[in-house]
């Protein structure tokens, strides 16, 4: 099992009777004895207490790496090549489309980017891609997706090398995203087709993480003090 489990975890034995008082420091009281370290500092071992097979082990070791494996990044849409490395080159990808920043102010936009964390973390297993922008930013994209028609919050997941497109119809809660992922895995929601080819995604600002502003309207109103000449008239 150790060839199974290379490069994700290290494995090691040691005779206890060789080495009797590194046996006495992490109790071990018989043989075989199974000891694990989990991630961080190696102060202190934890028993094993699974099965003794490799297959076992090597289930015990991957259900770890899982559990303790960092969480995806969600990046924002800022270029072409954030889409490719997320969404190109990955098997699926899942694209949220959000409001307008004065629609929703810095708070209500973190509390989207939140649910969307707290699901990529939940499904970190599956090496999906994640990706957010905002309504009209990546207009082009929507366009492609056929995603933020409907209104916005809007969430899909994508196949880009087979063309295809899944919608997510319900609201953008944990519970509703997450039925919908758990349906995407196991087949039971139909593809759409893409329509149109993905376009290459313009360069975009990223977020401050503040509210936004309202753009400043010109002040005319001191034109009437301006002095306007008669228009001259010829016959």
């Amino acid at each position: 099992y150790q060839r199974r489990v290379r490069g994700k975890a290290k494995m090691g034995a040691v005779d206890a009777t060789q080495f009797p008082d590194l046996a006495q420091r992490y109790g071990v009281r018989g043989y075989p004895t199974i000891k694990y370290f989990p991630a961080g500092a190696k102060l202190d071992a934890e028993e094993y207490d699974g099965g003794r097979s490799a297959g076992d082990i090597v289930q015990f070791v991957e259900n770890k790496l899982e559990q303790f494996a960092e969480p995806p990044e969600i990046r924002e849409l800022l270029n072409d090549d954030v889409f490719t490395e997320e969404c190109r080159e990955k098997s699926i990808c899942i694209v949220s489309i959000l409001p307008d920043i004065l629609d929703t102010g810095a708070k209500g936009r973190n509390e989207y980017l939140e649910t969307i964390k707290a699901m990529g973390d939940k499904y970190k297993k599956r090496k999906f891609g994640w990706v957010w922008s905002f309504a009209g930013e990546q207009d082009k994209l929507e366009e492609s997706l056929e995603l933020g028609g409907a209104g916005y919050p809007a969430l899909a997941a994508v196949n880009v090398k087979k063309n295809a497109v899944l919608h997510h119809r319900g609201g953008f809660s944990k519970d509703s995203i997450n039925e919908f992922l758990q349906y995407v895995i196991a087949g039971r929601i139909a593809p759409s087709v893409l329509r149109k080819e993905v376009p290459k995604l313009r360069k975009a600002t990223p977020w401050d993480g503040q509210d936004g502003q309202l753009p400043v309207e010109e002040d005319y109103s001191d034109l009437d003090d301006i002095e306007l000449e008669p228009l001259k008239t010829e016959l």
